[in-house]
């Protein structure tokens, strides 16, 4: 595969994905991007608490600060560290389907210092159900990830395709293969569906891989921002993208503009590529083994502490909201310090 002056790992290989990892790893703690697989699409990512990274990913994708990359996360043990205000109903949706095609926006700790983009104090988070990307996240903690393509691109699901659009604005390129595993030859990429979960009622803003009917029967009262109760399955080919930010904006909240860990939705009549052991409401998601789990907790733990030495967020990453009334024993915004130690425990985690 030709990707100019990048690094290609073929991750079939037990060498090659051992050394691939590792070099990742490195990549990403000096702030370049890297190309990897995720369940849905290949991705390019970044160290999510690198503001150069996050900016190199942008340009690399072609896009402004007013398209802001998600951030993929190892398990939802990282969870409590990262979103402030993480409602039941939210909980109750990451329980049902991380790992897996579920994108979820929260309000971002205020205590933290990253910097993704214009994203109006929030950050949408989600646990990839993907072996490699998940042993990634392990190695370099929570990822800012978009979909591996130049905006208004098809989205990559080979690394050739990633190559073929990005070139060596990227230092390497983990090959795991076509994505989505086990789907269609040829058919093309489904994005994750996403819930905006800032305001008291969860808002579905992007049908995607995890149907409205899937989340309603985890958390009945999301309600899709379209309007649309009958769509269940990926957006209409010619819908833009989702702009959560305008629906917030009358209760107040502020949402990620572009949230966008995939591209656009598949050409007409395809459907998401069938997945009978996805998760939902009887099915918990597999947790990490202890000593994974401690190595992912123990390095965003260390991530977000790193993050107040830092210089101070942008001016659009303000934190100022209009807060909903608050319920007894409700957690706050917390110190660094605090929300690293909630990081390192995995509180409220799988």
């Amino acid at each position: 595969m030709d990707a100019v002056n990048s690094t290609v790992y073929d991750c079939s290989s037990i060498a090659q994905r051992t050394a691939g990892l590792k070099h990742a790893a490195r990549a990403l703690a000096a702030d370049a991007c890297v190309v990897l697989p995720t369940d849905t699409v290949y991705g390019i990512g970044a160290n999510a608490f690198s503001a150069r990274g996050v900016a190199t990913l942008l340009a690399a994708k072609g896009r402004s600060r007013a398209m802001p990359p998600p951030v993929l996360i190892a398990h939802a043990g990282v969870l409590d560290g990262l979103a402030d205000e993480v409602s039941e109903d939210a909980r109750a949706l990451a329980r049902a389907f991380w790992p897996g095609g579920l994108t979820l926006i929260f309000h971002s700790h205020p205590s933290l210092g990253w910097d993704l983009g214009e994203t109006h104090g929030t950050v949408a988070l989600r646990v990839p159900d993907d072996e490699l990307a998940q042993a990634l996240l392990i190695e370099s903690g929570p990822l800012a990830v978009s979909s591996a393509n130049r905006t208004g691109h098809p989205a990559a699901s080979t690394a050739q395709a990633a190559a073929d659009m990005l070139g060596d604005s990227v230092e390497l390129y983990l090959d795991g293969g076509p994505r989505p595993v086990g789907g269609p030859a040829g058919a093309d990429p489904v994005s994750s569906t996403i819930v905006d979960c800032t305001g008291e009622t969860p808002l579905l803003v992007r049908h995607g891989t995890v149907s409205l009917a899937r989340l309603r029967s985890v958390v009945p009262s999301v309600v899709p921002a379209d309007g649309d109760e009958e769509l269940d399955g990926p957006a209409a080919p010619d819908a833009g993208p989702a702009e959560p930010a305008a629906e917030r904006a009358a209760a107040g909240s502020h949402a990620v503009s572009e949230p966008d860990p995939e591209a656009g939705p598949p050409a007409a009549g395809t459907a998401a590529p069938a997945d009978p052991g996805a998760a939902g409401p009887d099915r918990q998601p597999p947790s990490p083994g202890p000593a994974r789990a401690a190595a992912a907790q123990g390095l965003a733990a260390a991530l977000v502490a790193r993050s107040a030495a830092g210089a101070r967020p942008a001016v659009d990453q303000d934190r100022t909201r209009v807060r909903r009334p608050g319920t007894p024993g409700e957690p706050r915004p917390l110190p660094v310090d605090e929300a690293a130690r909630l990081v390192a425990r995995g509180r409220g985690g799988s």
